[in-house]
Formats: C-alpha cells, sequence, structure tokens
C-alpha cells in the first residue's frame, strides 16, 4: 500500500489545518511547498513567487515536491499538503508551459490511490500574506486539482465541511485507521 496520502483542494479550504490537528494526533506530515517557496523568495527578496513569476514560482514547488518526497519514505503512513500533481495543476490553472521533468515527475511519483480534496469553503476563506488570491480564484484553483488529479489516474474523495475533527475522523476512516478520539 502507498502510505503518501495526499490533500488537494484550492487555497483556504482547510487542508492544514486538519494537517496540523492529525500531526497533533501523532501523524508525520509534508509540509505544503508553495508557502514554503514563498516565505524563502520573500526572505531573499526573489522572483519566484506567483505575483511576480508564475513559472519560477512553479519551477521552484517542483523542485521543493521532488525533495518532499524524498524525504518522506513510503513506510509511514504520512500526510502531504499538496503533491507534485498539484504542480502540474499550477501550471494548468496559470496556462504556463509544462515541462517534461514535471510531466515525468507527475508519472513516476506515485501516491495513495485516494486523494482527498477540499472543496471551496467561503465560510473559512481568508487571505494572508501569503494567500494572495480572492475567493473566485480558489474556486478555478479546486477545478484544476479536479482535472489534474483524475489526468493522473487518482481516486478523488471530497472532504466534507465538517469541524477539523470530523474531518480528520472521516480520513482516518477512510485509510483505515479508525476513529482519531
Amino acid at each position: 500500500m502507498n502510505n503518501r496520502v495526499v490533500f488537494t483542494g484550492g487555497p483556504g479550504s482547510g487542508k492544514t489545518s486538519v494537517i496540523k490537528f492529525l500531526e497533533q494526533l501523532g501523524y508525520p506530515s509534508a509540509t505544503e511547498v508553495g508557502r514554503k517557496v514563498i516565505q524563502t523568495q520573500v526572505e531573499r527578496n526573489g522572483l519566484a513567487l506567483p505575483w511576480k513569476d508564475k513559472a519560477a514560482f512553479r519551477d521552484a514547488m517542483v523542485l521543493e515536491e521532488l525533495n518532499n518526497y524524498k524525504v518522506h519514505d513510503n513506510t509511514v503512513l504520512t500526510f502531504f499538503d499538496r503533491s507534485i500533481i498539484d504542480s502540474y495543476g499550477y501550471s494548468q490553472l496559470e496556462k504556463i508551459a509544462v515541462s517534461e521533468l514535471l510531466l515525468r515527475s507527475c508519472r513516476e511519483l506515485t501516491y495513495h490511490k485516494n486523494v482527498f480534496i477540499f472543496p471551496p469553503w467561503e465560510t473559512i476563506y481568508e487571505n494572508d500574506i501569503e494567500r494572495k488570491q480572492d475567493f473566485n480564484e480558489a474556486v478555478a484553483t479546486y477545478h484544476e486539482m479536479l482535472n489534474a488529479y483524475k489526468k493522473f489516474g487518482y481516486e478523488l474523495i471530497e472532504v466534507p465541511k465538517f469541524s477539523v475533527r470530523e474531518r480528520a475522523e472521516f480520513i482516518l476512516d477512510i485509510v483505515g485507521i479508525g476513529r482519531s478520539a
């Protein structure tokens, strides 16, 4: 069984909150690379930012995703806050040419067959220093991620709009772990 379990969807849909909850229960996770790239680029006054150079931003995310995949082996159940497939979806959203490295990586790096997709949820959506998209862009991102994961053969399971704890329990039930509390 593949133990790399992916959370995807648009920004601000609750993925990271659920991952943080699961971390508190002792489950390892792979952090979202988009935020990491933004934070690093802002610190360095770099250009690989979605509001400066979308292609450079995507390329930096691809490199970080490759590293994330290597760092988190498949022996332990690990929750991924997005994956390499999200970089493909971002490319489609922003109409950026897809490199052979990205396509090959989407085919070769495999994750758990069930991918948890978090639907847009306007009630909890918030902007912050790294998330500058409006809610309509979050909805468009959701649809691109849906298409991207389907393209690469994953089964998408929509996470209901429940509390963080209930969402975590739903996910743990699906992956066969049972209730979190």
